[in-house]
């Protein structure tokens, strides 16, 4: 009976032992033992640059990384996405820098609530501020707005808040020198499409969708922004890059368009770890060429731009390994 005993015994531990190796062998041949990373990746409204973008970076990340889960989705743009960095609900994500600036120092929007982990990836390239207005409208300058029924972003966006410091630097009262209406791009192309708005502040990578919608289908053409403007903004924010949208752009563009520009990168949090940022940093640029292709606003950038005009705002050190194994710092 004892021998039988054992010999039972034996037996479970034998069983026991191949239970355990063959549970753990599927994670180890689905990435190579590393914990999967889920990555959430909020965006801008559907008809801006940002949003394909995530989605092409989402799934670079999930087929070029087995430990990573990526997930993209649409948002109300940059101070949505640094709201939900803060709040845990991201993890990577995109905006300008001067956003990016205010949430990690708790300035303006983000007064009392600074985000002292905000790190960046990359920076990527100049987003510029697009005023595009009905040719009926008879809107040929900022000033020209005052009085109009005008699309100043989502409520709290980036865009919003662009639109209120060009606004008041031009001289008009924001928001009650205007009918504001507080819509996002989408529902602007309708509005003006049935001439119920006379214009709308767009802020995207070149060439924009909903611009293009708007100059193709609802008669629109944007509006240059006057160099005293832009003199008075660099003055007081000095993340403001004087920028050229080039003739042809758009339908219907002739001639050079002169306005505003900010720097958009590409920012986590300080608790992914290093690791992690390294292999997220490394398969963006050695994949760049294959994202350009489907992201036009990446055409013009080179590995350089990623550690340039970000505001003084800190590098992630999993980005800072791989940029200074390429070279660039």
């Amino acid at each position: 009976m004892k021998k039988v005993l054992l010999m039972i015994l034996v037996a479970i531990l034998i069983l026991s032992g191949c239970t355990a190796t063959t549970s753990e062998a599927p994670a180890s041949e689905e990435n190579g033992g590393r914990e999967t990373v889920a990555i959430n990746i909020p965006t801008a409204a559907t008809t801006g640059a940002l949003y394909p973008l995530g989605s092409s970076i989402a799934n670079l990340w999930n087929s070029d990384l087995d430990f990573v889960r990526a997930n993209a989705q649409a948002s109300n743009g940059g101070i949505d996405n640094l709201n939900l960095l803060h709040s845990g609900e991201a993890q990577v994500s995109m905006a300008v820098t001067s956003v990016m600036y205010q949430s990690f120092h708790g300035e303006a929007t983000f007064e009392g609530r600074p985000n002292e982990k905000l790190r960046v990836i990359s920076g990527l390239y100049y987003n510029p501020n697009q005023v595009v207005v009905r040719k009926e409208s008879n809107i040929n300058s900022l000033g020209d707005i005052a009085g109009k029924n005008f699309a100043s972003g989502a409520p709290g966006s980036t865009t919003e808040v662009e639109t209120s410091l060009h606004l008041t630097e031009a001289g008009v009262s924001y928001p009650d020198g205007l009918r504001v209406q507080f819509v996002g791009f989408t529902e602007a192309i309708d509005l003006m499409r049935n001439r119920q708005l006379d214009g709308a502040w767009i802020m995207a990578g070149l060439p924009t969708a909903a611009v293009t919608e708007i100059t193709t289908t609802a008669d629109g053409k944007l509006v240059p922004i006057e160099e005293d403007v832009i003199t008075k903004l660099q003055q007081q924010y000095p993340w403001y890059a004087k920028y050229t949208i080039p003739a042809g752009t758009y339908d219907g563009q002739e001639e050079d368009v002169t306005t505003t520009a900010i720097k958009m990168a590409m920012f986590t949090t300080a608790d992914l770890p290093e690791d992690v940022v390294y292999e997220l940093t490394k398969s963006f640029w050695e994949n760049i060429d294959t994202l350009k292709q489907s992201n036009s606003a990446l055409r013009n950038m080179k590995i350089e731009d990623a550690v340039t005009d970000l505001a003084g705002l800190p590098l992630h050190d999993g980005a800072i390994r791989y940029y200074e194994e390429v070279g660039i710092l």
